[in-house]
């Protein structure tokens, strides 16, 4: 007579099932400290490398920035000569030449020879106290301390002929200036430091200006072609 089987009571091969998931979770249990110690230098690696990266990006974008900033100062102050040079008065008009080079008093004393031309209109970046005045003599010069410089002042001022130009600074990266001649018996151009004389001592005008900028180890070189200082009226 068998027995019934008693509450509680198990068949063969049923424990396996319920002591399964006990082993499964011994095995799933928490990382070792040395784990966690290696993980966490593994991740201070790569902070310290990442940090480099972006370090090293910033400084390539601060370079790229800075070589940006000169060019766009290269150009603009380029430009700048070139309009102004080429909104010279009409000699044709006024019976004045509308580029020459001539003897000029400096503002601190000395006398530099200079190209020199005028503006009727005058110009907004001159910084006048009120109101731009017309009529301005300008001339272009550089200095090694000071870059390049506009000296200017205006036929309308009451000293005019006493006082000297002011001096407006256009650059002070600008580190060279030059002109150009065209030599018509050598059929070549020829560059000076300083303006020329023609076989009769007059001054020349030169045909194109020079300009050298420097920043750092940026160097960037300029030509700005003088306008025609022919008599003719322009066309229309």
């Amino acid at each position: 007579m068998t027995r019934p089987l008693q509450a509680g009571s198990r068949r063969r091969g049923t424990a396996p099932r319920a002591a399964a998931p006990r082993r499964r979770a011994a095995g799933g249990r928490a990382f070792t400290l040395l784990e966690l110690l290696l993980s966490l230098t593994l991740i201070g690696m790569l902070l310290v490398a990442m940090n480099q990266f972006i370090f090293s990006m910033g400084e390539l974008w601060g370079r790229g920035t800075d070589v940006r900033l000169f060019d766009r100062h290269v150009r603009a102050v380029t430009r700048f000569i070139d309009h102004t040079l080429h909104a010279t008065v009409l000699p044709a008009a006024t019976g004045v030449q509308a580029l020459a080079v001539q003897d000029v008093r400096l503002p601190d004393g000395p006398t530099a020879t200079l190209l020199t031309f005028e503006l009727p209109a005058g110009s907004r970046v001159l910084p006048w106290p009120e109101a731009p005045l017309p009529d301005v003599v300008c001339a272009l010069g550089w200095r090694r301390d000071q870059g390049l410089v506009l000296y200017w002042h205006s036929r309308l001022e009451t000293r005019f002929a006493e006082d000297p130009p002011r001096a407006t600074v256009l650059s002070p990266l600008v580190t060279a200036m030059s002109y150009d001649y065209y030599n018509a018996s050598l059929n070549s151009w020829q560059n000076y430091s300083v303006p020329q004389r023609d076989n009769n001592g007059q001054w020349q005008v030169p045909t194109r200006l020079h300009l050298r900028f420097d920043y750092g180890r940026l160097t960037r070189d300029t030509v700005v072609t003088l306008p025609a200082t022919s008599r003719a009226l322009p066309l229309f």
